[in-house]
């Protein structure tokens, strides 16, 4: 984790500006940019509203009984979204990348790609910098990836060991909805609109989503995610270093899944009734929280700490959802990479930018 998180933020920098340097132009990234947050924002409203929809319908939590437990989490304010907007350019770069901030560490990247191309001969010995660094960051991750499945089995263990085979099995309607939806959406958008076997897609992406899977970091997962689109399924460097990093940023289909899901139960079990105009508001608050969501372990739980309260929920609820978090997190994760990588097919088939061009 460690070794992955080191070169997390220096190949997405990289990636990017070079990504944007080889387009060359401000017309074609913004085209891939757009598509991208279309495909996110629809999959994520389409993905609550099954999280809404389906405990809903099969009663889900009804005559549960769990003992409540307070827990000190301070909930989302739907201001951050704005000041997640207002703050997007970092007054200080360095502590950009030292902090983790994913969108920060993309907009800077952005400014200095599209410099470079206004700059011309003058900033190529830059570029030629930031190319040398993409290769050697790509090297790294490919040293690294020897390692990953030792890595995965090591992380998924201590969770299964302390939380019970009966503890994972309760959950089985929640992964059920998980895949079902990954399988039947992306299937459909590789198949529809990337025009490529969802077959193959699935099998190409493996390393990706069990990466995802243990270490519940759509972060720390891009590097992985990057190899197995462009020599997987040959989807061009120019949409994989914009559209994966976007996506581990602003694409939570799982975890709007997850937190709609886990309200309709909380909701059943607590006896209180969701009206239909209750859920398309926590719906639409779905899809605006899941945009300012980090791509890193645990971080939806401030967010459901929001809906929670939207919805009437009482606070005893978090202590309860705090402590089956890592496990429903795991299958979360693993959805929104495969997410991220759906689209980047799905875009290499929409805007027809195939790898060699």
């Amino acid at each position: 984790m460690n070794a992955l998180n080191m070169m997390i933020f220096p190949l997405v920098f990289c990636s990017v500006v070079m990504g944007i340097c080889s387009i060359g132009n401000i017309r074609t990234t913004g085209k891939i940019t757009g598509a991208a947050m279309v495909f996110f924002l629809c999959t994520t409203a389409l993905a609550s509203l099954a999280g809404l929809i389906i405990p809903r319908l099969i009663h889900l939590g009804e005559g549960v009984s769990f003992e409540m437990a307070t827990s000190d989490i301070a909930a989302t304010d739907m201001s951050n979204i704005l000041e997640t907007v207002k703050n997007l350019i970092p007054s200080n770069p360095v502590s950009a990348f030292a902090q983790g901030n994913m969108l920060q560490v993309l907009v800077f990247a952005v400014i200095i790609g599209f410099t470079l191309i206004s700059v011309g001969e003058k900033g190529q010995p830059l570029l030629n910098v930031i190319d040398s660094l993409n290769e050697v960051c790509l090297k790294v991750i490919s040293t690294i990836m020897y390692f990953t499945p030792i890595g995965v089995f090591c992380t998924i263990v201590p969770v299964v060991e302390a939380n019970g085979t009966e503890t994972i099995t309760q959950l089985i309607i929640l992964y059920l909805t998980f895949f079902i939806f990954a399988f039947v959406v992306y299937g459909l958008a590789v198949k529809v609109i990337g025009k490529e076997s969802p077959v193959k897609f699935f099998k190409a992406i493996m390393p990706a989503a069990l990466n995802a899977f243990g270490t519940c970091s759509s972060s720390a997962t891009i590097p992985i995610s990057k190899q197995c689109m462009e020599e997987g399924m040959g989807v061009s460097n120019k949409i994989t270093s914009i559209a994966i990093p976007l996506g581990a940023t602003v694409n939570m289909d799982a975890v709007s899944i997850l937190m709609s899901f886990m309200i309709m139960f909380f909701a059943n079990a607590c006896g209180i009734n969701v009206s239909v105009s209750m859920m398309v508001i926590v719906l639409l608050a779905n899809v605006l929280l899941s945009v300012g969501t980090p791509g890193v372990p645990g971080g939806a739980i401030a967010s459901f700490a929001a809906l929670a309260t939207m919805a009437g929920l009482p606070a005893g609820v978090m202590g309860v959802y705090i402590s089956i978090n890592t496990l429903c997190d795991m299958g979360a994760t693993c959805v929104n990479v495969i997410g991220d990588l759906a689209c980047c097919v799905a875009l290499k088939g929409r805007l027809k930018i195939d790898k060699n061009k």
